[in-house]
């Protein structure tokens, strides 16, 4: 047996995976089993193989980015599932304490890049989300909100939770007509406007990508709101330099993986100062189960670099320094998967589109990272949280019932 045949024997016991080495010898892993996939791979050289073993999850997903590990059944999502499942985060057993040698090396993997001052943070926004608007308006929903749908029922299309998403969020700020509200990395702009026409408050967005900033731009003078809801490419620390005080609410959704644990505590500062002293925060933030970790060197050199998963206990702790009351928190265990998985069944449709505006590698790397995502939030430790926070304990209604009813007046099918 290969030496990645004995890695691969200890980890895939249900469903099957088949290696064809470059020789033409195979391997075979597992046994059949329902639910799981049975998948084979084959090598196309001898140094895929090394590549793989010196960094598992980065040297296979460059060697398949590469054509160098290829599929000949199932996809790259089933590939990724049948790993992460025969691995899950919720696998029982005993626990054992992590050794201080593993947690130091993990420690310094990922500390480097979560250091984001200003410069950095543009250079890193820009990275993902100044990527062609092409590319995402062909896997996204009509709005094009690129984060967690919300899934009141998962036969719902993905237009369907998107707008049930921001009808859950907009609940949650209490919102009243004429109040300020700030929206910290607002995206294409489509929260924004949505608060906008449903609440008639007046919103500023701010973001660091340039192509979202005129996305939204052209998007809010389209629908005859720009006087109303404004965008601005401003970082949120210059923000609160500038416009302390000016905010009754603030909404985030997706844009706290990027802030960096070194800058936790600048953000809540930030938040806390721009808002008045009645002032309410919905943040919308991917999360990571248990206890705190690192971003994997994928996601660090092609996906989002500068990025980190926070755990609860992080978020919480940071914000804790500047009187922010967590009025409310929730945890979306599934909805993102469900998310991901429309993602990826679009993006494989739109295969030859994507190409003809990147190529077959990106297209690869694409694929794999939307897989790698998807079994992250369906096996693996990921999550999402949202959590309110408020700057007074008597603004908001002192039972949840309020955000229901606020939903229910929203929900359009």
């Amino acid at each position: 047996m290969s030496i990645l045949g004995r890695l691969l024997n200890s980890l895939v016991k249900q469903g099957t995976l088949v290696i064809v080495h470059p020789d033409g010898s195979m391997e075979s892993f597992g046994q059949s089993e329902a639910g799981f996939p049975d998948i084979i791979v084959r090598l196309a050289d001898k140094g895929a193989m090394r590549q793989i073993l010196l960094d598992p999850r980065l040297g296979a997903a460059e060697m398949f980015m590469d054509g160098r590990l290829i599929i000949e059944q199932g996809d790259i999502m089933q590939l990724i599932q049948l790993a992460r499942a025969n691995r899950r985060w919720e696998r029982g057993g005993q626990f054992v304490e992590t050794g201080f040698l593993k947690k130091v090396q993990g420690y310094i993997a990922g500390s480097l890049d979560r250091f984001n001052g200003r410069s950095r943070s543009k250079a890193n926004v820009a990275h993902h989300y100044d990527l062609s608007r092409g590319l995402y308006e062909l896997f996204l929903d009509k709005d094009m909100q690129y984060s967690c749908a919300y899934w009141t029922n998962p036969d719902n299309t993905l237009e369907q939770a998107q707008l049930d998403k921001k009808a859950h969020i907009a609940a949650k700020l209490d919102l009243k007509p004429g109040q300020r509200v700030l929206d910290i990395g607002c995206g294409w702009g489509g929260m924004a406007i949505y608060l906008h026409q449903q609440f008639g408050v007046d919103v500023l967005g701010i973001t660091l990508s340039d192509e979202q900033l005129k996305v939204a731009q052209e998007r809010a003078k389209k629908e005859g709101v720009a006087d109303r809801v404004r965008f601005e490419l401003i970082d949120y620390r210059e923000l609160a330099e500038r416009d302390a005080g000016n905010f009754d609410r603030i909404v985030s959704v997706g844009m706290f993986e990027h802030v960096g644990t070194p800058n936790f505590k600048t953000f809540f500062q930030c938040s806390a100062n721009l808002m008045t002293d009645n002032g309410v925060m919905l943040l919308h933030t991917i999360g990571r189960m248990g206890r705190p970790g690192t971003t994997d060197a994928f996601t660090r050199k092609y996906i989002f670099p500068g990025g980190y998963i926070p755990a609860l206990s992080e978020t919480l702790q940071a914000s804790e320094h500047f009187r922010l009351i967590p009025t409310d928190i929730e945890t979306l265990r599934l909805h993102y998967a469900l998310t991901l998985r429309e993602w990826y069944k679009r993006t494989t449709a739109n295969k030859n589109k994507i190409v003809a505006i990147y190529d077959e590698r990106f297209f690869r790397l694409w694929t794999f990272y939307l897989a790698g995502a998807t079994a992250a939030f369906e096996s693996g430790g990921m999550c999402n949280y949202q959590i309110q926070f408020s700057r007074n304990r008597h603004t908001l209604p002192i039972t949840r019932d309020y955000i229901g009813e606020v939903e229910k007046h929203l929900h359009v099918e």
